[in-house]
């Protein structure tokens, strides 16, 4: 009796397991699927074009006869059992007055059976690094017929397939990194934002974590010089005064590493241990030393309001020396008056973030993490090509030209030091 009882157990766990083991399957599935989806509205779109070219010509062009292009309407279609919204194309007839429907739209209404052998064949496409292959398959996955695609689209989402998934860093020559974190649900997403030689704005990579831990930064920095990032070359790090990601870089790029600590964010801070009565007085007070181009007389108004705050709160006059230099980074380098207003905060970044939110902040459900990485690497690729340059960019070169006046000047200091 005790050993059927056992056997019964245990077949109710092998049961448990299998079920588990299906569940993670099918989210699999459906996260695969999800991330497919794009593509599969670049066909349907392609679709609906090539039946609107046919009803009232080309873009642009004038056709003869009564059909005209109408604009778009709000609308959805099914790729396989998933429901996604799209802007549809109008034609109207303007002699009888009345729409013309669009059959290939028809078409896409109702639900259709995902054939798991050709999606495990577009699965096999990606891993295997063959992308244009596995976007051929894209359309049949979704019931669209293989012959509607044409050379020239899978060229394309096969190109915007591979820049998804792994982007080459080693033509970049980067001068400043933001590093920041965005944060999905209760996970967030760390970001490094590059800024080029030319002034312009690259987004490097993300990561997942739940905190800005030293480990996650020194993995994600090695991630980047693994896609051929340039690091060697002196780079300027702004960040908003994490210590996690303080001491990543650190860790990389050696004890010497640039990095100019976001001066909103130190002021927020500090006042955060004040009383109302005294915010506004220091906000203006930090707010004009920071506002001093000359490192020596930023540094000392900055001494004399911590000696004042030692005496209100001696906590708001810790958190001022705490990372102290850090702060003043661009005064030392004597770049503030001509880079401050881009570089002395993390605002790039923060920018950034609150264009990424406009994607993913309605999202009050993250499935999985596989849904939160495709969400934001699509944003962001969508988002990347309207980033504005940098105020002043013209000075990168000199600011580059006095991170390495300085690496020698602390090279120097050192084995003097050391002698």
């Amino acid at each position: 009796m005790g050993k059927k009882k056992l056997l019964s157990k245990d077949k109710t766990g092998k049961e448990k397991l299998k079920l588990v083991e299906n569940i993670q399957s099918e989210s699999s599935r459906i996260a695969m699927i999800q991330m497919l989806i794009p593509l599969g509205l670049q066909v349907v779109q392609a679709e609906l074009e090539k039946e609107v070219e046919m009803l009232a010509g080309k873009r642009y062009s004038r056709t003869e006869g009564p059909n005209q292009r109408w604009g778009t309407n709000p609308g959805s279609v099914y790729l396989g059992d998933q429901k996604v919204s799209l802007r549809v194309p109008r034609v109207r007839d303007t002699e009888k007055d009345q729409e013309i429907s669009l059959e290939t739209y028809h078409e896409f209404q109702s639900e259709k059976i995902i054939d798991d052998q050709i999606l495990k064949r577009v699965i096999n496409g990606i891993s295997n690094r063959k992308y244009q292959k596995a976007v051929i398959e894209v359309p049949e996955t979704f019931g669209i017929k293989k012959s509607s695609i044409s050379k020239k689209f899978i060229k394309a989402s096969g190109d915007k397939l591979k820049d998804f998934f792994e982007r080459d860093l080693s033509s970049e020559d980067i001068v400043a990194i933001f590093i920041d974190g965005k944060a999905l649900g209760d996970t967030e997403v760390i970001i490094a934002l590059g800024i080029d030689m030319d002034g312009r704005k690259k987004i490097l990579g993300i990561v997942e974590s739940s905190t800005e831990n030293h480990t996650v930064c020194v993995d994600f920095l090695n991630n980047l010089i693994e896609r051929g990032l340039n690091l060697n070359n002196q780079v300027l790090f702004i960040i908003d005064g994490a210590k996690g990601l303080n001491k990543g870089i650190k860790k990389v790029i050696g004890k010497d590493a640039i990095i100019q600590r976001c001066q909103w964010h130190k002021r927020e801070n500090v006042l955060n241990y004040l009383s109302k009565k005294n915010k506004n007085k220091y906000r203006k007070k930090l707010q004009n030393a920071y506002e001093k181009p000359d490192y020596n007389t930023a540094k000392a108004e900055l001494q004399k309001i911590a000696s004042e705050l030692r005496i209100i709160n001696y906590s708001a006059s810790n958190s001022l020396m705490e990372g102290f230099e850090e702060t003043l980074t661009l005064h030392r380098l004597g770049m503030f008056s001509k880079l401050g207003r881009s570089f002395k905060t993390t605002n790039c970044i923060e920018s950034l973030n609150r264009q990424l939110g406009i994607y993913t902040d309605r999202i009050s459900y993250w499935k999985n993490s596989d849904q939160r990485r495709r969400w934001t690497a699509t944003a962001m690729l969508e988002i990347e090509p309207q980033l504005q340059k940098i105020n002043n960019c013209k000075y990168l070169k000199e600011l580059r030209y006095k991170m390495i006046e300085l690496k020698h000047y602390k090279i120097y200091r050192d084995m003097k030091n050391a002698a």
